[in-house]
């Protein structure tokens, strides 16, 4: 697996994912220019295939429940991406929903750094950069 883009809002992320196809996306709610929520229902139309997975701050039932519903198939907390985010990529590059714990899901064994399950073959990632200063 390799990150092909990273992106610094939601209509950057809408342009690259029509011009990338990754097989994966990762998003965060509260991106500038174009929420998150609103990137992912333009995504879903330009790129079909790409799987979405959201890492935010936001953890408000509302929120995760409208982003499922528009065709995420996960949905972490930033606060939990240490222990969830290889466990979600994992899921989520397979077709299953992830929905992690504390936001009406529960959080599955930690898998060991580098180490995934043989579905996890996907080579394709598009990401937000990481936050800085925080």
């Amino acid at each position: 697996m390799h990150i092909v883009c990273e992106v610094s809002d939601g209509l950057e992320a809408v342009q690259k994912a029509e011009e990338v196809q990754p097989d994966l996306i990762v998003l965060d709610i509260g991106i500038p220019t174009l929420d998150g929520i609103e990137a992912a229902r333009r995504i879903r139309s330009l790129s079909p295939e790409a799987k979405i997975l959201f890492v935010s701050q936001e953890s408000s039932t509302d929120v995760v429940q409208k982003a499922l519903r528009l065709g995420a198939l996960g949905y972490i907390a930033k606060t939990n991406a240490g222990i969830e985010l290889l466990a979600a990529v994992d899921a989520v590059c397979q077709g299953r929903r992830f929905v992690g714990a504390g936001l009406g899901g529960t959080s599955p064994p930690s898998l060991p750094m580098g180490k995934f399950s043989k579905g996890l073959h996907r080579d394709e990632v598009l990401g937000s950069p990481p936050e800085t200063g925080n």
